[in-house]
């Protein structure tokens, strides 16, 4: 009743960021749902498997996005005086949980109602069976199956978002607010190279030793598409590890040969916010070159894409780049007393734009060629 109580009066941008968890929510639960009647239309087929594990990379997506939104709530983050009335950082991120418990439930709910709307069991709307045939509503769906396939995405989310928003025990008691690292600069390279560089290893050798189509997707099925996400997830997470030590690496690139007022002040802010964006700026370049590289294969040859291929697609699009801008919200709250201590110094608001402009091309000059390089090593092995 709090969590729900919090949800009413929060800003509308916070509700905003929970309708959209709920709306990617739902977008899994309905991928889900088509795998589920897939399966009933074909028992025993290996694409069935096929396509439920697909739906593993927008349900990835869709939990790190309700993480992001969790962290980025002011509703629950731990305040002064809180603590005398019961709320402290432990019962703030079970309020979180249950915060993404809810919208990932309306999600499902959602998901379920427009999924038995298109086979025609719900009636009354229009479009009413518009996709029966598709959707095998000659088949009775397994209850038991439908209700675990909506529970996955809210579940997921819940238990992430309890897991990181966790309150950590430090020497002196429970730490108020979750931090990811100590300071100084951020590590994870090395291993993020590791992981890269292993992915694009296991997605060349699956390409040499698996016939067929070379990089099938949610709708060819003409061989086993298990090489090619698990190198693509490896390469997604070395990405992710690398992103922060890349992003403060940017930041010492805008300091070099002799800065002025602007540069330090874009160089440093970067350095500064390098854990928060660093992750989903990794995240969303392991997308971007994943896209460059389907449109690189599929540019002049036949195009397997289908409607759920399309759904799939724009989940983890629209979800990593709502995970990257909440971040960046997030972080620019951070340093909200800095700007305006700033602002009291008498610093020109053209000298605060003009940073934030350098730290963006800074990261455009880093990540773009590196995006670039990864999705043309990804492109030369599964194109043979």
């Amino acid at each position: 009743m709090l969590a729900l109580r919090l949800a009413r009066g929060s800003h509308p941008l916070a509700l905003l960021r929970r309708l959209l968890v709920a709306a990617a929510s739902a977008g899994v639960g309905f991928l889900l749902l088509c795998t589920l009647s897939y399966a009933l239309a074909h028992p025993g087929s290996a694409a069935s498997v096929a396509r439920l594990t697909w739906c593993l990379i927008p349900l990835a997506a869709t939990v790190h996005f309700a993480v992001a939104v969790a962290r980025a709530d002011p509703s629950t983050r731990p305040r002064p005086g809180l603590s005398a009335i019961g709320l402290g950082p432990g019962r703030l991120a079970a309020l979180a949980a249950v915060s993404t418990a809810m919208s990932g439930a309306l999600g499902s709910m959602v998901a379920m109602l427009f999924f038995l709307h298109l086979r025609g069991d719900l009636t009354g709307l229009p479009f009413d069976g518009a996709a029966s045939e598709l959707l095998a509503a000659d088949r009775p769906l397994p209850l038991a199956a439908m209700l675990m396939l909506l529970a996955i995405a809210p579940l997921s989310a819940t238990a992430a978002t309890a897991l990181t928003l966790r309150p950590r025990r430090t020497p002196t008691g429970l730490d108020p607010e979750p931090v990811d690292e100590p300071t100084g600069p951020p590590g994870g390279l090395p291993w993020g190279c590791a992981l890269t560089t292993a992915g694009l290893a296991i997605e060349t050798y699956t390409a040499r030793t698996s016939p067929g189509s070379s990089f099938p997707l949610a709708g060819s099925f003409e061989s086993n598409p298990v090489g090619v996400l698990a190198g693509w997830t490896l390469t997604a997470l070395g990405l992710a590890l690398a992103g922060p030590a890349i992003t403060h690496f940017c930041g010492r690139l805008l300091q070099t040969l002799r800065p002025g007022a602007i540069r330090l002040l874009a160089g440093r802010t970067l350095m500064d916010e390098a854990r928060g964006i660093g992750r989903p700026l990794g995240v969303v370049s392991a997308v971007a070159s994943a896209v460059i590289t389907a449109s690189t294969l599929y540019e002049t040859g036949p195009r397997p894409f289908g409607p759920l291929t399309g759904l799939g697609a724009a989940l983890v699009i629209a979800c990593t780049t709502a995970t990257l801008l909440t971040s960046v919200a997030e972080s620019r709250h951070a340093r909200s007393i800095t700007t305006a201590n700033l602002r009291k110094l008498g610093t020109p608001a053209a000298m605060l734009r003009a940073a934030a402009g350098l730290r963006l091309a800074a990261l455009l000059l880093v990540f773009g060629p590196l995006t670039w390089t990864v999705a043309t090593l990804a492109a030369i092995p599964l194109s043979g």
